[in-house]
């Protein structure tokens, strides 16, 4: 069965955002902005507020009356977005089929016509269709992660945030998902948070730094072509160069 593809993308508008941590405002009036159908990445100091940013869209927190966080056919998030985090949460006592149709399973549609081929084809995709039965203690970090992946596209949502969710892997592994990613995420409006400045560059078309107390974000960085990108290219490698600037004058260096 082939595996759903979404019908049209979303972009998304944070506007007016506050919040606060432990009684200090982590931002006030913050505006933001996702583009339809392309790789959003963020990036900054820890702490600094990215990943309260991205749960607030994803609308695990809540903000301050007055914020608005929109799609852009003017309806909310809520419902409309999946969500990937550094780590992989896949349940042990649940075979990797299992844990890839796991919302289904939750929202009471593991019952529908075509549900564990659905599953079935994403492991296909991902490299996993050997490892459907197998328990996630079984899996390297790799699989494990490439399984959080499928799980994330069986949500089949036209957004899509991830919290970090290459960070822990070796670099060669890192390297191959995040093309994986790239490739099984293109018309998806992706919100990417990372640390890892080449990883923003290889995957986004806009890169943002994020920065102060309130914290705000500044003009993204816009990238030429399409991800995954040559992190050995010239053009990448001066883009890195001025990347750094914004990070050492953001406190990240």
């Amino acid at each position: 069965m082939t595996v759903h593809r979404i019908s049209s993308a979303l972009g998304v508008t944070v506007h007016a955002a506050r919040l606060e941590y432990d009684g200090q405002p982590l931002f006030a009036e913050l505006d933001f902005e996702m583009e339809p159908g392309s790789w959003t990445c963020l990036l900054g100091p820890s702490g600094v507020g990215k990943t309260s940013l991205l749960r607030l869209i994803a609308g695990l927190t809540r903000p301050w009356e007055g914020s608005l966080t929109t799609c852009s056919d003017g309806a909310p998030v809520n419902g409309r977005a999946a969500y990937m985090a550094q780590q992989d949460l896949l349940l042990p006592w649940l075979t990797v089929r299992r844990n890839v149709g796991l919302g289904r399973h939750l929202r009471r549609e593991s019952n529908k016509l075509g549900a564990d081929d659905d599953a079935m084809a994403l492991l296909e995709k991902v490299g996993l269709i050997d490892k459907a039965d197998a328990l996630p203690h079984t899996l390297s970090g790799g699989q494990r992660q490439r399984a959080a992946l499928a799980r994330t596209l069986a949500e089949d949502r036209p957004i899509v945030l991830m919290d970090e969710p290459f960070s822990a892997l070796d670099a060669f592994t890192r390297h191959r998902i995040q093309a994986l990613a790239a490739e099984l995420l293109v018309g998806r409006s992706v919100l990417l948070v990372t640390h890892d400045p080449l990883e923003a560059l290889r995957l986004g078309h806009k890169v943002h730094v994020m920065a102060g107390r309130p914290a705000r974000v500044d003009d993204p960085l816009t990238l030429p072509g399409q991800p995954p990108r040559d992190v050995t290219d010239t053009e990448l490698l001066k883009l890195h160069a001025a990347l750094l600037e914004r990070l050492a004058a953001a406190g990240e260096a």
